[in-house]
């Protein structure tokens, strides 16, 4: 059986993490200080702190721009729950817009949705592809004057208008204008989950790229006390001689990144340009020359003018399926020795957001591009013969289905 997306692990990984562990320093301490700076450095920001999941990450976020009950949070119907759970966690409202035919959200639709109450947009890059980052960016610039920031929030004092949360939890390595993802919505979250491009087991990182009333260091202060249930060092900070007392500031949370984690991710962000993405951008590739010139599929987008993908998925779409006949084509293409996947169920679709109310005829090209998508296999370690297998796989299930 050919599987979906199985981690990179090698002997460079366990011996990262044998001298992790024979360090001493399993928590948060010198690997993780030195993966958020080489982050940073990759992204093209001041600071990147490392945290151990994206929804902890960024339900953080929220959490510092002060967003609670009454608020609106504006982002794509097509996404895994967690971008809208964590706007439920706050107690604010996930206002859900519909995508563009490339899987990310439509601008056009989040000028709609645009209210007074709304506090924050969260554009997510599908499949690796990046948001349009630049129209959401100019959509919430031209709410500054009708934004009226909670009391009591500094943040969004400073900020003066919607703050844009950049899901990129599948976008490590993309690029918009030539530049990596991190360094153009105000705050950018990244994922490190074991299927993901660049893993660490379990983990995540935000990406500061803020307008210059913030101070970079304060922030990246606030959110590692935030991280570590509002304590002021970390066990790092309390090894140096002499320095156990701590205080705690604010009831905080629990979601720091440890060295284990982190040396995993070391090792991956060292050869990540040189061996992870060339790789998968041939897998991806050579899907496209395979599907492109077959009326039967919708490929998706790789690249254009201004963006270029992290190619963490190739979103195949069958023109003419729909809900059911993707599903029978899945089966098939399973019993040929194939995994694929379904990338989103839109949420909708999902038990908690139909009961509260949302509903799929609201955004009908997400539920258009989902019933007819298949996410196709995309790993290192997927050979050339192995993505031939795949593509006849697919094929054949296609006409074993459609005819």
């Amino acid at each position: 059986m050919i599987p979906f997306s199985p981690p990179r692990i090698d002997e460079r990984t366990v011996e990262a993490v044998a001298e992790a562990l024979r360090s001493g320093w399993i928590t948060t301490g010198p690997r993780t200080k030195e993966f958020e700076r080489q982050l940073a450095s990759y992204c093209g920001v001041e600071r990147v702190v490392a945290l151990n999941s994206w929804t902890n990450a960024c339900e953080l976020v929220l959490r510092w721009f002060g967003i609670g009950p009454g608020d609106e949070v504006i982002l794509p119907a097509y996404t895994y729950c967690a971008s809208a759970n964590i706007v439920e966690h706050v107690g604010a409202i996930p206002v859900l817009v519909d995508i563009l035919d490339d899987f990310t959200l439509d601008p056009d639709d989040v000028a709609r949705k645009l209210s007074p109450a709304t506090k924050c947009i969260m554009p997510v890059d599908v499949g690796g592809l990046p948001a349009r980052i630049d129209k959401i960016m100019a959509l919430a610039e031209g709410q500054r004057a009708s934004f009226h920031p909670a009391a009591g929030s500094i943040p969004q004092e400073l900020l003066g208008r919607p703050l844009v949360l950049s899901d990129a939890a599948h976008s490590f390595g993309a690029r918009i204008g030539g530049r990596p993802v991190g360094s153009q919505a105000d705050i950018t979250g990244f994922s490190f989950h074991a299927v993901k491009n660049l893993t660490t087991a379990e983990g995540g990182a935000l990406a500061f790229h803020l307008p210059e009333a913030f101070d970079a260091e304060e922030l990246y202060r606030w959110f590692n006390v935030m991280s570590l249930h509002g304590q002021s060092k970390d066990a790092l900070a309390k090894n140096q001689p002499g320095a156990w007392r701590y205080d705690v500031t604010a009831p905080g949370y629990k979601c720091n990144m440890t060295d284990l984690q982190a040396a995993i991710g070391l090792v991956e962000l060292e050869r990540y340009d040189r061996e992870t993405l060339p790789r998968r951008r041939a897998i991806c590739e050579r899907y496209q020359a395979a599907f492109s010139s077959d009326e039967r599929f919708l490929e998706p987008v790789l690249m254009d003018e201004g963006r270029t993908s992290s190619f963490h998925l190739y979103m195949l779409r069958v023109r003419e399926a729909g809900e059911e006949q993707r599903d029978a084509i899945i089966t098939a293409i399973a019993e040929r020795g194939v995994s694929v996947n379904v990338h989103f169920q839109p949420l909708p679709l999902l038990s908690h957001y139909r009961d509260r109310g949302y509903a799929i005829g609201d955004v009908p090209n997400a539920y258009r591009q989902y019933a007819r998508e298949i996410s196709l296999p995309v790993y290192y370690d997927l050979s050339d013969d192995q993505v031939d297998q795949v593509i006849t796989a697919v094929k054949e299930a296609v006409q074993e289905v459609l005819g």
